[in-house]
């Protein structure tokens, strides 16, 4: 179909805004967008159709129409249910780039549109691709994963082209799970994170003893833009040597994960609702009462979504999991723990705090040790870039609603051992809170600064003075347990090079390092810093 065809009668009533001159651009998808950069999921032809949400300055429209031209997007269609009319600048971009704008009324859903370009595109394709697009009615309509198995098994069935849809974790979404071992899984998503940390334009191949594979990425919400919560299309064979019918098969298959993924993203809009909630009588020490209100309120969803009726349950105990990502977007370890837990428990409450995440799971049936979480967590390691880290602290099980403020606590303090240990993603256990971290918490903010300034400083002002490396020398130091040999192999100095910094440091401060009572002295001031 053509952009014109948008506008012809019996189409869903759209508006034209801008680049009349570009209605005969061929238009051989659509996808639904509110990320900021949505380029590296465009593979060209597409109808972007987006709700605005990207645009917080009047300078944002014309850096994501750029970045719509250079994916090769042919149209832009524009919502104006969420955030009103079109602005001006986004019009002007526009036509700035010889883009196409069209105006999408607040009366017209997104799906009336997505579902008119997949009839129009359909009558112009072979028979599998047609069959294809028919399935979209089931995808769009169907609860949880199976409408993704509804098309996958056609195009098993009909085409002997197998498909999996997987989750960052190597979780199978959709697909046949036995037709793909757990390590085979696990070697896919490790190569598609990596493949999207380096920027490097879908599909992605992987190669494996069992064969060889295409890795599709399929975008998460729009308020977690990060990779690591992309479900990823994974379908056997190179589509780079399909013919160019089949490769554009495989390209609308991947739109129509995406568009489940933000069916199910919007299912779980009122749950988060529910579980910020919770986070906030949680963090102002509400009344037990109210938090067992939102608890039931909870339990009760996850028994409606289940299509199970049951009494909804509140007590019992609960485990709190807090976690914390470095170097990743606000919004992305919420997503994240939720495709990782999606299979642990149905009742799981993730709440989002901005770059971290805390988590809420009944500890009977759902429980989450941290030794499991590790290991479920591990494959996002390939998707972290030098900065990237996740840390993760999980509670012991608190009895009934009123000990959940205390589990919180617990668990930010066993994050903070998490973060303190080296690696990308480091899980800390209640078992793990014998340690200095729960003392050091415990000491009011300005003794801290006191012992930390009285310790630190002066070697401090000594590095930035002399451009020294005192600093790192000590914490290398302590780290080896005193050993000369060890520390200066770490740091790849001379054992007397070592010696002469280790002696300035003690000049500076008055302590002796070989002396158990300084060197412990110097570990916490450091762990303060």
């Amino acid at each position: 179909m053509r952009v014109r065809d948008l506008l012809a009668p019996g189409a869903p009533r759209l508006r034209l805004l801008a680049a009349e001159d570009e209605l005969d651009r061929q238009v051989s998808g659509v996808m639904t967008t509110d990320l900021h950069d949505p380029g590296r999921y465009l593979h060209g032809g597409e109808l972007v159709l987006t709700g605005m949400l990207w645009r917080t300055a009047p300078e944002d429209s014309e850096r994501f129409v750029r970045t719509i031209v250079a994916g090769g997007a042919v149209a832009l269609a524009a919502g104006e249910a969420e955030v009103g009319p079109v602005p001006d600048d986004l019009v002007d971009a526009c036509r700035r780039h010889r883009m196409p704008l069209l105006a999408v009324p607040d009366d017209i859903a997104f799906g009336a549109v997505v579902e008119y370009i997949g009839r129009q595109v359909s009558a112009d394709r072979a028979a599998d691709l047609a069959a294809l697009v028919d399935r979209h009615r089931v995808l769009v309509s169907a609860a949880g994963g199976g409408g993704l198995d509804a098309v996958l098994d056609l195009l098993g069935g009909d085409l002997d082209l197998d498909c999996w849809v997987l989750a960052p974790t190597g979780r199978v979404i959709a697909g046949p799970a036995d037709r793909l071992s757990a390590e085979d899984r696990d070697q896919l998503v490790r190569a598609h994170l990596a493949a999207q940390r380096q920027r490097r334009r879908p599909p992605h191949r992987a190669r494996l003893s069992t064969g060889s594979y295409s890795l599709l990425p399929a975008p998460g919400a729009p308020e977690a833009d990060s990779p690591l919560a992309d479900w990823v299309l994974a379908v056997a064979g190179d589509v780079t040597e399909w013919t160019g019918k089949r490769q554009q098969l495989a390209d609308n298959l991947a739109r129509l994960v995406a568009a489940e993924r933000t069916r199910r993203d919007e299912g779980r809009r009122l749950r988060r609702r529910i579980a910020d909630e919770v986070l906030t009588l949680l963090q102002r020490d509400a009344d037990p009462a109210e938090i067992s209100r939102a608890l039931h309120a909870s339990t009760a969803m996850a028994a409606r979504y289940e299509g199970t009726p049951r009494v909804p349950e509140t007590e019992g105990s609960w485990l709190v999991a807090s976690a914390e990502g470095t170097g990743l977007p606000d919004g992305a370890v919420r997503a994240i723990l939720e495709e990782a837990l999606t299979d642990a428990t149905d009742r799981a409450l993730v709440a989002g705090t901005g770059s971290g995440a805390v988590v809420i799971v009944p500890a009977p049936s759902g429980a989450v040790p941290a030794d499991a979480l590790r290991e479920l967590l591990a494959p996002l390691e390939a998707g972290l870039g030098s900065e990237g880290r996740i840390t993760v602290g999980v509670s012991a099980p608190a009895q009934e609603a009123g000990g959940l403020r205390g589990a919180l606590e617990e668990a930010r303090h066993a994050r903070r051992i998490a973060a303190a240990r080296v690696g990308r993603v480091c899980v800390a256990g209640p078992e793990e809170l014998a340690s200095h971290v729960l003392l050091l918490a415990a000491v009011p903010d300005e003794v801290r600064r006191a012992f930390r300034s009285r310790l630190l400083d002066r070697v401090i002002a000594y590095d930035i003075e002399h451009q020294a490396d005192l600093v790192r020398t000590l914490e290398a130091f302590l780290r080896s347990d005193g050993s000369w040999t060890r520390c200066a192999a770490q740091l790849h100095v001379h054992v007397n090079t070592l010696r002469y910094r280790i002696g300035r440091i003690e000049e500076l401060t008055g302590r002796d390092l070989s002396r158990l009572e300084d060197r412990v002295d110097f570990y916490l001031a450091l762990e303060l810093a």
